[in-house]
């Protein structure tokens, strides 16, 4: 019915790769850890999940075999979409930031992560050059699934539509705004209206803020039309102080507010459809 409210996606991010097991005790590192927290983020209105792993001893991995083990214990509980992150952590080289797209079949994921610039990460760089860019582009379309563009800061939308120019990136295509990472982008109102003005017809996008900004920015995304992630990876607190539990905390939270705005959340289904997603991989 026309006039309705589009629904909201919400990504639960689980893990990243800075969070620890010191800050909080509720961080998921095991693959059946991971795949527990995916299924109450379902339960509590999550469509997706933003997808990193580690080894056992907590450090940050993008091992194919990691990542396997994880996405098979989700599926096994849960369709939630699940989003693998090409970011992994600093420092990474390309192939090993691109192990989760050497998977295919079931193991597939339905969207990866592409971060189209370099950036300041706290006190390191995130880096991104132009070729590497564009391999990993080229990696996620090879792997079968869909980019979700990671933007840090304002050129890199930019960056993304040159990829569109070149082939190597999809119009309309779907977008994260990761605001308030230290030395990129602060997470502003303005900034996040900025960011979504520039956007083509028909790309979609969702808004991950960093630390105390998560839920605001989320409720912001609500009022917007956007979507919103939320998850350990960005906050660890669900009010000041307070541990979140879990990444489930925090979803439901955004469930509450998008109750009382009125936009219902997405189902997996729904998603896939939202977000130009292929049908999922056969077992």
């Amino acid at each position: 019915m026309a006039g309705e409210p589009q629904p909201l996606i919400v990504t639960a991010c689980l893990v990243g790769a800075e969070t620890t097991r010191a800050q909080t005790p509720y961080l998921p590192i095991t693959a059946e850890e991971i795949a527990e927290e995916a299924r109450l983020c379902r339960e509590a209105g999550a469509a997706m999940i933003h997808l990193h792993v580690r080894e056992p001893d907590g450090t940050p991995s993008q091992s194919a075999e990691l990542f396997a083990a994880a996405i098979r214990a989700v599926r096994a509980r849960t369709d939630i979409l699940v989003q693998v992150s090409t970011g992994g952590a600093v420092g990474m080289t390309a192939d090993e930031r691109c192990g989760p797209l050497t998977l295919r079949g079931a193991l597939r994921p339905d969207m990866a992560t592409l971060t189209t610039g370099t950036v300041n990460f706290g006190d390191e760089v995130f880096m991104n050059p132009r070729p590497l860019v564009r391999d990993i582009a080229r990696r996620i379309r090879a792997c079968g699934t869909v980019p979700e563009i990671e933007c840090f800061d304002a050129g890199m939308v930019d960056e993304a539509l040159a990829l569109a120019k070149e082939g190597l990136v999809d119009l309309p295509a779907h977008f994260d705004f990761v605001l308030g990472v230290p030395g990129a982008l602060a997470a502003t109102p303005e900034a996040l209206r900025f960011l979504a003005g520039k956007l083509p017809a028909g790309c979609t996008w969702t808004v991950a803020a960093m630390s105390r900004f998560e839920l605001p920015f989320a409720e912001l995304a609500i009022e917007m039309g956007g979507n919103a992630r939320v998850g350990l990876e960005d906050n660890i607190y669900l009010s000041k102080g307070v541990l979140a539990k879990g990444s489930h905390e925090l979803v439901a939270e955004v469930g509450k507010a998008a109750a009382r705005r009125g936009r219902p959340l997405a189902t997996p289904a729904q998603a896939r459809a939202l977000l130009r997603l292929p049908p999922p991989a056969a077992a």
